[in-house]
């Protein structure tokens, strides 16, 4: 087969995999049938961890995809497991009194970390957008432009740029700013700002203000002027309040996947001079990225340089962006090369991440290929939202270069 009847079988597969595996997986298991919501935590062989408490990301990831598939296939059950998102983040993780979302639940449904943590923030106004857009509800929309509003209040640092990361229930400073224990503990941070861009490039394709055209646009240039390093296009991850870099970690993921979320947000915000600035800079880390990929197509982790140690590890969301990041700088610059990376990707996922014992997809493998036996299925991390999204782009991408 040549290349494009390549990529045209490449998108059929994707198409199979998002309906039969990933959307009904989810469907099937997620939703928390006793206790309302969606469960906390699912097993690697899809059994409920009772007790396991409920993160409002999850939760917003559900919200985004089942919003999404919607929209891109009209099945009326996608919309309806949305609703259930909608009604739970709407009922139990929002805060009637300081605004924003809640960090964590009990099992039940009542919070026990109430932390305003700006990526959850982020995540569920761009869930709420997606859901908009989906089907027409105006309170979402506004929901979604109430939580914008919230981060420019109170994560936007006016005189020194850029977002800070958290914030208690009542939007005070807090010591421990972190999103996971293996995160440093700095006041802005790569991985915040990258999910703060997709959802403000989402939300300015239905709310076109100047006040988010502005914010969006700043974003964008945080990162071709801060997170982007010039010298080798790798994101630099943590730093402090006057952008003093304090890690040298390489997120292999979070490269690819910066290179088309920024090309992305720059096309809807529809500036010349920075979409260019942009497309050079997104081919540069993906060219870049390169250097992460195994020999059997699987990206591998994270690189440390003071150790000059690579973790070999190969997650799921990782291998779902560089399918997404790849098959983007084909799109961008028409070297094949880049086209032969996006199926290799799938075909490592194929061979090594999709669980065809238990359904969906694997949280990571080892170098060998090998299952890690004690990683759940879903939960607090675990979502539909990488390996959904990866299956949407390319199955829209190749329809519209192809087909």
């Amino acid at each position: 087969m040549n290349l494009e009847e390549r990529l045209l079988k490449m998108g059929s597969e994707l198409d199979a995999e998002l309906r039969g595996n990933i959307l009904s997986w989810w469907m099937r298991y997620a939703p928390d049938r006793k206790y309302g919501g969606f469960v906390g935590q699912l097993s690697r062989t899809n059994r409920v961890v009772e007790g396991a408490t409920k993160g409002s990301v999850l939760n917003a990831r559900i919200l985004w995809t089942f919003s999404a598939a919607y929209r891109m296939m009209g099945e009326r059950d996608f919309l309806e497991l949305a609703d259930r998102a909608y009604r739970y983040i709407q009922d139990h993780f929002t805060d009637p009194e300081y605004g924003g979302v809640y960090w964590e639940l009990d099992y039940l449904g009542n919070p026990t970390n109430t932390r305003k943590q700006i990526y959850a923030l982020a995540f569920v106004l761009y869930a709420m957008t997606e859901y908009f857009l989906a089907g027409g509800n105006k309170k979402a929309l506004a929901y979604a432009v109430q939580l914008f509003e919230l981060i420019e209040a109170y994560s936007l640092d006016r005189r020194k740029n850029g977002y800070v990361e958290a914030f208690s229930f009542d939007w005070k400073e807090l010591d421990d700013l972190r999103l996971s224990e293996k995160d440093a503990n700095e006041r802005k941070t790569m991985n915040t700002h990258l999910h703060i861009l997709e959802a403000y490039a989402s939300l300015f394709r239905v709310w076109k203000t100047s006040a988010l055209e502005k914010s969006l646009e700043n974003i964008i240039l945080l990162f071709t002027d801060k997170f982007i390093d010039p010298s080798d296009r790798h994101l630099r991850l943590f730093f402090d309040d006057d952008w003093n870099c304090r890690s040298g970690l390489v997120s292999y993921g979070h490269d690819i996947e910066c290179s088309w979320l920024l090309y992305e947000a720059a096309e809807v915000l529809g500036k010349k001079k920075i979409l260019e600035k942009v497309k050079g800079l997104s081919l540069g880390m993906a060219r870049e990225n390169l250097g992460g990929l195994d020999t059997d197509g699987g990206l591998f982790n994270e690189y440390f340089p003071e150790e000059d140690r690579v973790d070999r590890d190969k997650h799921w969301w990782q291998q779902a962006e560089a399918l997404v990041g790849y098959f983007n700088a084909w799109e961008l610059g028409s070297d094949p090369e880049f086209a032969e990376k996006a199926l290799g990707s799938w075909e490592f996922i194929k061979r090594f991440l999709v669980d065809r014992e238990y359904g969906e997809w694997f949280w990571k493998v080892s170098r060998d290929g090998r299952p890690f036996p004690g990683d759940e299925k879903a939960g607090f991390w675990k979502c539909p939202y990488h390996n959904s999204r990866a299956c949407m782009e390319i199955i829209r991408r190749i329809n519209s270069t192809i087909n």
